[in-house]
């Protein structure tokens, strides 16, 4: 069997079709803040798509492998990267998953079985920005070029403790959302995110730490732009 049948048929056990969501087009609505945190105390479960660092199920990948080899043509990095770009190459499952992070607590209650692990979030994020250093949808200087790099360094998102690799996530993602923020509504809405979860963090749930990391991952890819309209 030739190298390229084979990686064709790894592509397909791994995608299981050519579209990355299954669940209906419909938009989802905002919920308000009171509501947002009784649907989590109601719905939310402990899952692994929040803390599994394996990615497409590819043995020993993950940002803290020491086979991911970030930036390589060689590692299990490069192969997560190439996987990733196929299955994100439509521009209407793009939209979706931006969708599903900008309001996490809503998306998991409707589509509890469609979340997109987190691990993967990060890699999207770490193409986008690799891509955006040559448009500058990454932020410019100041902006996320260095969250990737403290990402391949696999140590402050890497902790044992998963809230405090969110905690420091959060806090490193919304220190330089102003680099690419399109207005000061949504601004606003990334420093209250991070303000809130930063100082109640110690009466917080997990869950809402997880929710959080996702809102603000969902934010600057849609601030971006580039990620939507472009692709990885």
């Amino acid at each position: 069997r030739s190298p390229l049948r084979t990686l064709h048929t790894f592509l397909l056990l791994v995608l299981g079709g050519t579209s990355a969501f299954h669940y209906p087009s419909s938009r989802l609505t905002k919920s308000s803040s009171q509501s947002r945190r009784h649907k989590l105390q109601m719905t939310y479960h402990p899952s692994p798509t929040e803390t599994e660092k394996e990615i497409y199920n590819i043995p020993n990948s993950g940002w803290k492998s020491k086979q991911w080899n970030w930036g390589s043509a060689r590692g299990t990095g490069h192969d997560a990267a190439m996987i990733c770009r196929r299955r994100w190459d439509s521009r209407e499952d793009r939209q979706k998953l931006v969708q599903s992070l900008l309001d996490p607590v809503e998306f998991k209650a409707s589509y509890p079985d469609s979340e997109v692990p987190f691990e993967e979030v990060k890699l999207i994020l770490g193409l986008a920005w690799q891509r955006g250093r040559w448009d500058g949808s990454d932020g410019g200087a100041g902006g996320y070029g260095k969250v990737l790099s403290i990402m391949a360094d696999a140590r402050r998102y890497e902790d044992e403790d998963e809230v405090i690799s969110a905690l420091n996530f959060i806090e490193d993602v919304s220190k330089r959302f102003a680099t690419i923020s399109r207005n000061a509504e949504e601004l606003k809405r990334m420093k209250c995110i991070a303000t809130e979860i930063q100082g109640r963090h110690h009466h917080a749930g997990k869950e809402e730490i997880f929710m959080d990391r996702r809102e603000v991952a969902g934010m600057v890819l849609d601030a971006m732009g580039s990620f939507i309209d472009n692709g990885l």
